[in-house]
């Protein structure tokens, strides 16, 4: 597979004498992982990387370490804390937080796909991705990276190249004619002459808008306009995206055209208007790397650490940073912060501006794409897999499904007597604790469907609508729940809520047993605080991964 520049490990120039050797290796293994997929074996990383064995262990416990990947018997695996990596980026981009409502709404009165573009040097990087639901869907992911040929959005950047930027668009297609380099896109049957390309750079310029029909494969057509900041310049492309079997290239040209102008212009209005958000606090996490390093000795590789954290340095209000600044968010030493961006610059995840310092998209190539589609469920399992070794008793995950429970993730236990419910079960909510826990955080209002119709399934079951409100009200307060024997008699089990970023409850956890396991007052006392910092871990990953994209809660 021929490498081309826009591979995101290749340097741009000669490696610096000051790059952090380490920061480079660790990067480097996180790209492969993302190339992956998310997920590659210890031995597949040592081939990948071409690193020795022992620099892979060591690199997979400190990424382990700080969250952003877990290690799976012999396979490491992507986390989702890794997006904040990302998240960093596209929060001092803003353009998500600023378009994406506006893209939704185009999306939904269409009825298509429609994306929000960046450049990335000669490719496009996608930042937000309003997907429709079909057989025939888009597969792209926010941070995928595609030639800029082979796009809608590509030559409205391009219109914008300099001489050197149009000179390295050459060396990259001539290096690479197929397109190997860029593994969101199926390689090219064919490869295209450049004059095709300049020719299409050439009518975006005149018209102002660009079409994509079937450039990147059959059936795939979209149409694309530009959205400009206030000086001028091409922040970002608008694309609504379609399939023959709904639009030709020229009827999607015909009928969609004018409305996406129509809410580009809107979106150059919202930037022209958004205010300034002031910066964060600093996170002072080189505190949090040297304990990490006395705990796991040489096995933590302080660097790596130290070099990634320099990345979250960046986001809402802080798009543009000084070393001093970088040096004062992270809590190094500005020589320590120092060469970290030399390196992240020479890596192409950084870029100078005089005394200023920026993020680059290609920060979203460290684990972006995959991590981007990641459900709660997924979210859940390793938390609750380490729960259920803890306590030896099963753990589940549920949401709420009309006035039922449903489970999206399980993990069981090995015993004679064990609970048996798999995942896709529904049960009532009213008799469940983890349906409590879920009904509890709704209103007085709309917990009324829920408090009609109910049957005794057990001689326990609370069937008087006023008593279970007031239970409702008490778990609320408590912020668990505990029901004993009302789905079915011997059936023990303590709940507690999932939040999703805003504070709602979204899931709930919860952990069944047989009564003769424990007693209530041992399942509050033993069990309640496992299960609660177990529900925190899901809620701190949750909170990451639904930052810059939606997360599916089945």
């Amino acid at each position: 597979m021929p490498p081309t520049h826009l591979t995101p490990t290749q340097p741009d120039a000669v490696e610096p004498a000051e790059a952090v050797a380490p920061l480079m290796r660790g990067i480097t293994v996180l790209h492969r992982l993302t190339e992956a997929g998310g997920t590659r074996s210890l031995s597949g990383l040592e081939k990948a990387t071409g690193l020795a064995r022992s620099t892979v262990d060591r690199i997979a416990a400190t990424l382990a370490r700080m969250g952003y990947l877990r290690l799976d018997g012999r396979d490491a695996v992507l986390a989702p804390r890794l997006m904040e990596l990302g998240n960093a980026y596209l929060a001092a981009l803003r353009l998500p937080r600023l378009l994406d409502s506006r893209a939704d709404a185009l999306a939904d009165e269409l009825d298509e796909s429609v994306s929000l573009a960046v450049a990335d040097r000669d490719g496009i990087r996608f930042i937000h991705q309003a997907t429709r639901r079909r057989a025939m869907s888009l597969s792209f992911r926010i941070g995928d990276l595609l030639p800029a040929e082979r796009t809608a959005p590509g030559p409205l950047f391009a219109t914008e190249w300099t001489t050197e930027d149009w000179a390295r668009w050459r060396a990259r297609r001539a290096a690479d004619p197929r397109d190997h380099g860029f593994p969101a896109v199926p390689p090219r049957e064919r490869p295209a002459r450049d004059e095709e390309f300049e020719q299409r750079t050439h009518e975006a310029g005149t018209r102002g808008w660009a079409l994509d029909d079937q450039l990147i494969e059959p059936g795939l057509v979209a149409v694309s306009v530009p959205v400009r900041d206030p000086g001028g310049a091409v922040a970002c492309v608008v694309s609504v995206v379609s399939h023959t079997s709904r639009h030709s290239a020229h009827s999607l040209r015909e009928t969609v055209l004018p409305r996406l102008r129509a809410t580009v212009r809107a979106m150059e209005r919202d930037l022209r208007e958004a205010p300034a958000r002031p910066p964060a606090a600093p996170a002072g996490l080189a505190t949090w790397t040297g304990a990490s390093k006395q705990e796991l000795g040489r096995e933590f590789i302080e660097s790596l650490a130290r070099g990634l954290t320099v990345i979250t340095a960046f986001g809402e209000g802080r798009a543009e940073l000084t070393l001093t600044e970088v040096a004062q968010a992270t809590g190094l030493a500005r020589a320590t912060a120092r060469r970290a961006l030399i390196t992240l610059e020479h890596l192409g995840h950084v870029t100078a501006h005089g005394r200023t310092f920026r993020l680059t998209p290609r920060v979203l190539a460290l684990g972006f794409p995959p991590l981007s589609r990641t459900s709660l469920p997924q979210i859940a399992a390793p938390h609750l897999a380490d729960l259920a070794e803890r306590l030896h008793d099963s753990a589940s995950l549920a949401v709420l499904a009309g006035d039922e429970i449903q489970y999206t993730a399980r993990v069981a236990t090995s015993r004679i007597m064990s609970v048996n419910i798999t995942v896709g079960t529904r049960l009532p909510a009213y008799a469940t604790s983890l349906g409590r826990v879920m009904m509890a955080d709704l209103s007085p209002a709309a917990r009324g469907p829920f408090l009609t119709d109910l049957h005794a399934l057990t001689p326990r079951t609370v069937t008087d609508p006023e008593a279970l409100a007031a239970t409702l009200d008490r778990v609320r307060e408590a912020g668990y729940a505990l029901v004993d024997g009302e789905l079915e008699e011997g059936l023990r089990s303590i709940a507690a809520p999932v939040r999703d970023r805003t504070g709602v409850v979204v899931a709930a956890v919860n952990v069944a047993m047989h009564s003769s396991r424990r007693t209530v007052e041992q399942c509050v006392a033993e069990v309640l605080p496992e299960l609660s910092a177990t529900a925190g871990l899901i809620e701190a990953d949750l909170r990451v991964a639904g930052r810059f994209t939606r997360v599916p809660t089945a």
